[in-house]
């Protein structure tokens, strides 16, 4: 089962551009762990310096081997000075499928594929 965790802090005032590198930099890398399956940064459209990061691990021992990853540390007390947060909020997350929230419309075989939205 995979791992999925969004991480949160904010870039204080005037450290903006060290945080966007630093981040940038660590999700290259992070990127490259062989249980990685997604590590994705955002920023946050009407608070630009509030980071919103969406990681998951393909499962917890991924994760776990990600937590060892000898850059993680040095990546964090780089980070620490330059945010609000005392480190980064982490939630994490577990995946729910149509059908485990409307049990009712579970798909059928030879049911016709579902409508796509052109938008």
């Amino acid at each position: 089962m995979t791992k999925t965790l969004l991480a949160e802090f904010t870039a204080r005032e005037g450290a903006e551009d060290e945080v966007a590198r630093l981040i940038l930099e660590y999700a290259r890398t992070v990127r490259e762990e062989e249980g990685n399956l997604a590590f994705d940064v955002y920023t946050k459209a009407e608070a630009p310096r509030a980071y919103w990061i969406f990681e998951v691990y393909r499962d917890e021992d991924a994760f776990q081997a990600h937590l060892r990853a000898p850059y993680g540390g040095p990546f964090n007390a780089a980070l620490a000075p330059l945010i609000e947060e005392e480190a980064s909020v982490l939630t994490f997350l577990e995946k729910k499928s149509p059908e485990e929230e409307f049990p009712e419309k579970k798909k059928e075989a030879g049911d016709p594929p579902p409508a796509t939205l052109n938008i």
